[in-house]
């Protein structure tokens, strides 16, 4: 008999995250003239998106604040029991939070604190978008209608964390909200540095990245996907023609798989153009662990990794610990 734990599958997905900005204005102009998002709502100080892909209203919130970094990150449940069950998990793991009555796009969330130091939260019941008159799309299983701009986004995809202790926040992912390890690094003689999980089938919805700074809930970066390898490309020509910075890529993982692009929001957080990645069937699949980079390169193939990558995030180096 096999001692392997009963999965859980209680969480679905990436629902939605929250981006801190000190540029409101040009945030929200970035990612609707050149990301490609739509704009969907509005309140005092904050924005709401959607990429054209999405089901749900919204799936990307920017608020003003005086610095960068993650606000929240939200994470939708498979049903209401679903929902009361993780957050009985959390509890029961000493994790403590609170319930609230909802938000733009979405209703009752349970928001905590998570090991990283990061707002989380988890929900269910969510608004799903309705386009408006004339703007149907051709055909009834894309929820909007496709008129390209900018990048093009298609949905969101995944989001990478730093955290001080990648072992302590991956394990509390997995056993607290039923998250999938499928890959890790540990390089030899050290502790983990990287772990990466998802909630279903994908290679990642959730990234962990060892922290290298003294302090904690930091973002390294949020992923929106793109259907094609070729999309991904043609994003790089939209940033060079907009004049955003390009960190890194176009290029291959070696883990998960994707193929990639990252640059900078003007508000300084780092977001990713992704496609591809592995897809995960076995309900026994083994984590695969890595003990260094692939033949000493942090990508499968294209440029080496920036040192920037590694010593970037938001908010920056010096400001106050969660």
């Amino acid at each position: 008999m096999s001692s392997r734990p009963e999965p859980v599958y209680d969480i679905a997905q990436l629902g939605h995250a929250e981006l801190l900005t000190p540029r409101l204005e040009e945030s929200v102009a970035f990612f609707t003239e050149v990301y490609g998002l739509t704009l969907v709502g509005e309140d005092p100080g904050r924005a709401h998106l959607r990429a054209w892909n999405d089901d749900v209203l919204t799936s990307l919130t920017l608020t003003g604040a005086p610095e960068a970094g993650l606000g929240h990150v939200a994470w939708r449940a498979t049903s209401p029991q679903a929902l009361e069950r993780r957050v009985a998990a959390l509890e029961k793991h000493g994790v403590e939070g609170a319930w609230h009555d909802g938000d733009f796009g979405h209703g009752k969330a349970y928001r905590y604190t998570g090991v990283g130091g990061h707002v989380q939260e988890v929900y269910f019941e969510t608004e799903k978008y309705v386009p408006p008159p004339g703007e149907a799309p051709a055909l009834p299983n894309q929820p909007q209608r496709f008129a390209p701009k900018g990048a093009a986004a298609s949905r969101i995809d995944h989001i990478n964390l730093l955290v001080p202790d990648v072992a302590e926040a991956s394990r509390c992912q997995q056993e607290v909200l039923g998250f999938k390890l499928r890959e890790r690094l540990v390089p030899a003689g050290g502790d983990e540095v990287g772990a990466w999980l998802s909630v279903m089938t994908k290679a990642h919805d959730l990234a962990l990245t060892k922290e290298p700074a003294p302090t904690t809930g930091r973002l390294h970066h949020l992923a929106y996907a793109v259907p094609e390898t070729s999309d991904v490309i043609r994003a790089a020509d939209v940033f060079l023609e907009n004049d955003v910075f390009i960190e890194f890529g176009p290029a291959k993982h070696s883990r998960t798989q994707g193929f990639f692009l990252y640059v900078y929001e003007p508000g300084g957080n780092r977001v990713e153009v992704f496609t591809g990645g592995i897809h995960i069937f076995a309900p026994d699949f083994e984590t695969v662990t890595w003990d260094t980079e692939s033949k000493g390169r942090g990508t499968a193939w294209g440029l080496g990794v920036p040192e920037s990558f590694h010593t970037h995030a938001t908010p920056p180096f010096g400001g106050a610990s969660a």
